[in-house]
């Protein structure tokens, strides 16, 4: 029936996803050699809008007619008069008073900037525009110059506020997908690092780059990635997320199949195994795939710092998850249920806590969990210095009112709060942790141990059934690897790591020669 429930979401998902319309009928009309036929119909494509650009000159030596188009805000005006206008208007790079009969001949006797090509259609023109170029016509000549002179504003490279770390690189991913490419570049100097684009969104045109490691990656996983991204057919991508939900595995309404960063060196390291990173223009958060539930417990930062200290960080997070889904489902079950199995001073404390509040246990944890969670998007969404102070006086002023009233025992508030915050303590399955929450609460309320038995049961069954382009996403325990589980578990030193994760990379497992273990040369 799972499995019948996800087809059904999988075809709706893509019938969602269905192609458009062309946004402009030039877009395949080819460049004519007239530059007034051009220039009008670059006209009607944008619409005269007040940001674009049109600028005719003259060449110096022939006084043939040019001109350049070219999007205000997304250029650099300086590079502009002088890598292009000023040798054409002003004196060549090499002397030719003949007219120019070819854009090589152009590109040759006056072109400054390094990054150019040509384009044969007003589809090109636009994308070019639209992306920062400039695109240069001349009379006479059935084609255009598209040149690199992007020059918009970006943010500057920062620590990201999402994966804080104690040690480790401190920089960021931002908005500028070359920016993004470049910080990986930095990471790995390796010239089998491959880029490859393709753009997506019929009226955005988002700009879509994957990079891997051409001698490391699987061909059937690129291969997926390649037809998944070609599958999409949608108007607009505006972020990361708009991608991951098109190209994820099925549905689950607790798990993403899909990992995603925004650092750099976390990146690298996915990379370096074999996988595959999807960067999107316009968004700081870089996809990854395949990934695993157990990567979830892991961060860049328990491979900087010693394998014992980092080994215990990884069972505290596991614990944490734990917490954060069963507790309060426990508690509740047992308060409800199960009395008998609560020791008689607890059971003393918790009947004269409850004793006076008129809600049952699951509506008082039902209450205190949509209470907190207002509390969490209040404080997420207001200014930094407000939300601080409504999430903490809210919180305290609440919960401390809510119990000197009778209306929530005490040991209630202090069993939200501590499955609320132990979520945290693991931030990519923060969400996911409470949603099965509450799906364990319902149970526990009702049916008590037996309810939330049979929903951690339902939980792992989901699990089992779910995948990574093709990989199970409960690997290593499903496929069985002890390997690798256990560095999954425990981090083991790097003099160690002599296979690389099973299934992902097509060469050879070895991650290092035995020769290079413990520094003993043989």
């Amino acid at each position: 029936m799972m499995r019948k429930l996800t087809e059904i979401l999988t075809d709706l998902k893509r019938r969602h996803c269905v192609p458009g319309m062309n946004d402009f009928p030039e877009k395949d009309v080819a460049i004519s050699k007239n530059i007034d036929v051009n220039l009008k119909i670059v006209q009607d494509l944008f619409g005269n809008s007040e940001d674009v650009i049109l600028r005719p000159f003259a060449f110096q030596q022939t006084k043939t007619r040019g001109a350049l188009v070219a999007i205000d805000g997304l250029i650099s005006s300086e590079r502009v008069a002088l890598d292009i206008l000023k040798p054409m208007m002003y004196g060549s790079i090499q002397e030719s008073p003949s007219r120019p009969r070819t854009m090589q001949e152009v590109q040759k006797a006056y072109m400054i900037a390094g990054e150019v090509k040509e384009g044969k259609t007003f589809g090109d023109l636009a994308e070019g525009c639209l992306s920062g170029d400039v695109a240069l016509f001349v009379d006479g000549i059935a084609s255009i110059l598209i040149i690199n002179t992007k020059g918009y504003p970006k943010r500057s490279i920062e620590d990201p506020q999402t994966e804080s770390v104690l040690r480790g690189p401190r920089e960021g991913f931002i908005e500028n997908k070359r920016t993004n490419t470049a910080l990986l570049r930095r990471k790995i100097k390796n010239p089998n690092l491959m880029a490859e684009s393709v753009i997506i969104g019929k009226k955005t045109n988002t700009e879509i780059t994957i990079m891997y490691l051409r001698n490391m990656v699987s061909d059937t996983l690129l291969k997926e990635v390649r037809t998944r991204l070609s599958a999409i057919h949608t108007d607009d991508i505006l972020d990361s997320g708009y991608i991951e939900q098109c190209i994820v595995d099925g549905y689950s309404p607790f798990f993403t199949t899909i990992a995603n960063s925004e650092k750099p060196d976390a990146v690298a390291a996915k990379i370096l195994e074999g996988r595959v990173a999807i960067i999107v223009d316009g968004s700081p958060t870089v996809l990854i795939v395949p990934t695993f539930f157990v990567e979830n417990f892991h961060t860049t930062e328990d491979y900087y710092i010693a394998p014992i200290f980092a080994s215990a960080l990884r069972l505290v997070r596991l614990l944490a998850f734990l917490i954060s889904v069963t507790v309060l489902p426990f508690y509740v079950a047992l308060g409800t249920y199960h009395q008998e199995l609560i020791p008689t001073e607890l059971l003393i404390t918790m009947a004269v806590a409850e004793g006076n509040t008129p809600f049952p246990a699951v509506v008082e944890a039902f209450i205190m969990i949509i209470v907190f969670e207002i509390l969490k998007e209040a404080g997420v969404r207001l200014p930094r210095p407000a939300g601080q102070a409504v999430s903490m006086v809210g919180a305290i002023i609440i919960g401390e009112t809510a119990v000197s009233a009778g209306i929530i025992g005490a040991p209630m508030v202090i069993s939200v709060a501590m499955t609320a915050v132990s979520a945290f303590a693991v931030p990519s399955l923060a969400n996911a942790s409470t949603l099965m929450r509450l799906f364990l609460l319902a149970l526990a309320g009702f049916l008590g141990g037996f309810g939330m038995t049979l929903g951690i049961l339902c939980i792992f069954f989901h699990l089992s059934s779910l995948s990574s382009f093709g990989i199970p996403y409960l690997y290593p325990l499903s496929p069985f690897q002890p390997a690798d589980l256990r560095e999954s578990i425990l981090r083991r030193p790097p003099r160690l790591f002599l296979f690389r994760t099973f299934g992902i990379s097509k060469c050879s497992p070895r991650n290092q020669r035995p020769s290079q273990i413990g520094g003993t040369q043989k």
